[in-house]
């Protein structure tokens, strides 16, 4: 938890001045979504890093390397900004991706050891131990980029001292506490399937939920692609990407738009501050309805949310902060409702053997739909306005995601028998 604390405030801190630096260095607005997309690829090859050292030797070096990456890349956006070197400034922003790739990935421990019906609200307190250092970090843009400049470094560089710092500190306190590996601890248990019983196990969720758990007796390594790639993996996985696209191309022009309506960096910082706080603080809410109703129901939600969100940004007045508070607010939790709900179904469908590996593919990505979504939004808000990038941000989500909720539902039914084959799921009809 404190390693979460600390990676938020490493994560949130990049969020807001990036682009703004971006935008100052290289003369352009067009541009001002590069950093995001530079530090979301980045984090596409990290996850896949990370994920590859979790499947080999367990969540706790795989997490700490990445949460080191990231401190160095921080670094080296400082550096870049006193050398006045766009080029550095590219390189370094990829290599501070992996701090957000990790600090996303962490969210995995939380339900390697968690029960089958409370996956979702076990991983959301992963999630809400990132909201203290996910606040912070905004709000401390003003006073991180006053010391900075005091001591002779470029302006706007502030944030990303403190991401250095926390990401630095979240890589120690992994390394050195972090014990039992949780990932490892999973393997280690009995591979049995869990048949249903009066209590409710596996099966008998996956029956309310709409999602099938792994099942099927011993190990799953010699499973095919075909039976890791299920249609409860593959609608989680879409979830998450429609999500995380959307999310960041409306999160990255933001502040870019709310200064250049006369408003300050401190402005920005707060209304980025309340995104963060709901994309994280609210997940306790999230895991519960993907919990109780399951991930098609909470992937459902989360396109409303995210539509809403998207209608409210469009139709903000620019002289007030007011509205598009309210619509970074739920920005925030339309994220928070897609990530849990496809986080739990991955976790629910995949065997310890193959999870961690699938899971950083899955990231991965996510990771490149963030780079999109970035990259692109400053080119839409440059061409035809921050309004239609929110609004074609939120249409898109609710389209996809009620897609991807509908896919899921037709494996619904548990298996007859916990000895039936893997992929015969209910009976010959389907």
């Amino acid at each position: 938890m404190t390693a979460q604390i600390l990676s938020g405030a490493g994560l949130a801190a990049g969020i807001t001045v990036g682009a703004l630096l971006a935008e100052r260095m290289l003369g352009s607005t067009s541009l001002a979504g590069l950093p995001a997309a530079l530090f979301t690829l980045g984090s596409a090859l990290a996850a896949l890093v990370v994920g590859r050292i979790s499947q080999a030797r367990g969540r706790r070096p795989g997490l700490s390397l990445g949460y080191g990456a990231g401190a160095l890349g921080a670094l080296g956006v400082v550096v870049a900004a006193a050398l006045d070197s766009p080029v550095l400034l590219f390189v370094t922003l990829f290599v501070y991706g992996a701090g957000t790739a990790t600090n996303l990935q962490a969210r995995y421990a939380g339900a390697d050891l968690a029960h089958p019906d409370r996956r979702g609200r076990a991983i959301s307190i992963v999630l809400l131990a990132t909201t203290a250092g996910g606040v912070a970090g905004p709000n401390l843009a003003t006073a991180t980029d006053a010391v900075a400049t005091g001591v002779g470094l470029p302006s706007l560089t502030g944030p990303f001292v403190l991401a250095a710092l926390a990401y630095g500190a979240a890589a120690v306190v992994l390394a050195a506490l972090l014990r039992p590996d949780p990932l490892l601890t999973a393997r280690a248990r009995p591979t049995a399937p869990t048949p249903p019983g009066p209590a409710g196990g596996d099966a008998t969720e996956a029956a309310r939920t709409g999602e099938t758990s792994p099942g099927g007796p011993g190990p799953t390594t010699g499973r095919s692609r075909s039976s890791v790639w299920s249609p409860p993996v593959l609608a989680g996985a879409t979830t998450m990407i429609v999500t995380q696209l959307v999310m960041v191309a409306i999160m990255t022009m933001t502040p870019v738009h709310i200064i250049s309506h006369g408003h300050g960096v401190a402005a920005a910082g707060l209304v980025i501050g309340v995104h963060v706080a709901a994309m994280y603080l609210l997940s306790p809410l999230s895991g519960w309805i993907v919990d109780r109703w399951g991930s098609p129901a909470a992937a459902v939600l989360a396109g409303i949310v995210l539509l809403a969100s998207g209608l409210l940004a469009a139709l903000a007045p620019t002289d007030s902060l007011v509205a598009l508070t309210v619509a970074l607010a739920l920005l925030g939790l339309g994220w928070s409702l897609g990530l849990l709900s496809g986080t739990t179904a991955l976790a629910r469908a995949l065997d310890p053997d193959t999870r961690a590996r699938t899971q950083g593919n899955v990231d991965v990505a996510v990771a490149f739909a963030g780079a999109g979504g970035g990259l692109g939004s400053g080119l839409m808000v440059a061409s035809a306005g921050y309004p239609t990038l929110a609004l074609t941000g939120g249409l898109l989500a609710v389209i996809t995601l009620l897609t991807a909720a509908a896919t899921s539902r037709p494996r619904s039914r548990p298996a007859t028998s916990p000895l039936q084959p893997p992929g015969r799921v209910g009976g010959p009809g389907e």
